[in-house]
């Protein structure tokens, strides 16, 4: 095995490691236990909404309104439950199933009205956050019942719940992907479109299930969100689908559909939550924490970029 296929194979889990060392030596409270579960709790949404945006990516689409359907979520569970005194475990999942209705939607325009997924997804974006706006006035909603608290700050032993919830999701995402025929479909209709059709697939089934997903696990995490924060804000997934795309991309799926899998997902969630965690320990401003991810979705779409361009030059010769 050469360098460079080690290097895609165990890269992104060397980066991690290097990044927990330099934040370990220029922080003194950054590798101390209440830290790391408090890293690992942060990025608990972040891992519950990667396996959405990891199955879309699969099929070579995009889901730009994750962020937003997380907003939404928010503000209609926390009116639910405070305006409608509506019981929160029925608020939660009215906006879940809102969140699977709305990616369901994205899916249907996709596949049917054969518009570019970027400019679906992105449109959906706005009116989502416009509807979210509309509801709540721009005013934060809170005074939920305190059990509801427990869901997102809460502990099973030592472990906070939400890293109990988001490995969950993870490991149903890898069961997906690895073991059922979903998951082969993901990756056909991902790697050509057109020869997976003419196997058989219904591609238009499979975006319709994809980005329904990707609306079911933007939804948990909204629930997780509001549930930790304890207050209902329309910035609540202000920004965070730049987040998602960036842990996923980083986690060696590839933007062009086909390829990629969820235990480099782990890793590159775990990265932006080390870089996050470890840049505001040293007190680093939020705007060059902006540019710093900046560069790394950058550098890890490139290098997704240059790895095809590799794999068509091989077929050509």
């Amino acid at each position: 095995m050469n360098f460079i296929a080690v290097f895609k194979k165990y890269g992104i889990f060397a980066v991690l490691i290097l990044l927990i060392i330099f934040f370990s030596v220029t922080s003194k409270a950054f590798f101390i236990p209440s830290n790391l579960f408090n890293v690992a709790r942060q990025v608990s949404m972040l891992g519950i909404a990667a396996v959405g945006m990891a199955f879309v990516l699969l099929l070579g689409g995009i889901d730009l309104s994750i962020g937003s359907q997380i907003t939404l979520v928010n503000i209609v569970t926390a009116w639910l439950m405070v305006n409608a005194e509506v019981h929160p475990v029925i608020a939660c999942l009215i906006a879940i199933v809102m969140s699977v209705s709305i990616g369901f939607v994205n899916g249907w325009i996709i596949a049917n009205l054969k518009m570019p997924p970027l400019i679906v997804t992105l449109s959906t974006m706005t009116i989502i956050e416009g509807i979210a706006y509309i509801i709540c006035k721009g005013i934060p909603i809170f005074g939920f019942p305190k059990y509801f608290s427990e869901l997102g700050q809460g502990y099973v032993g030592p472990i906070p719940i939400p890293v109990i919830i988001t490995i969950i999701i993870l490991a149903i995402g890898a069961f997906v992907l690895n073991k059922t025929y979903f998951g082969r479909y993901f990756y056909a209709v991902g790697g050509n479109e057109e020869a997976a059709k003419l196997s058989g697939i219904n591609v238009k089934r499979v975006k319709y299930l994809v980005y329904s997903l990707s609306g079911l696990f933007a939804g948990i995490a909204g629930i997780v969100m509001l549930s930790r924060t304890n207050s209902g804000q329309v910035l609540a997934g202000k920004g965070f689908e730049f987040d998602v795309l960036t842990a996923v991309v980083l986690g060696g799926v590839s933007v062009n559909g086909g390829f990629g899998k969820i235990s480099n997902v782990v890793a590159g969630v775990l990265i932006i939550g080390v870089l996050s965690n470890g840049l505001v320990l040293l007190d680093v401003s939020q705007y060059v924490q902006m540019v710093t991810k900046g560069i790394v979705l950058l550098f890890a779409v490139a290098f997704d970029c240059i790895q095809k361009n590799r794999k068509l030059k091989a077929v050509a010769v």
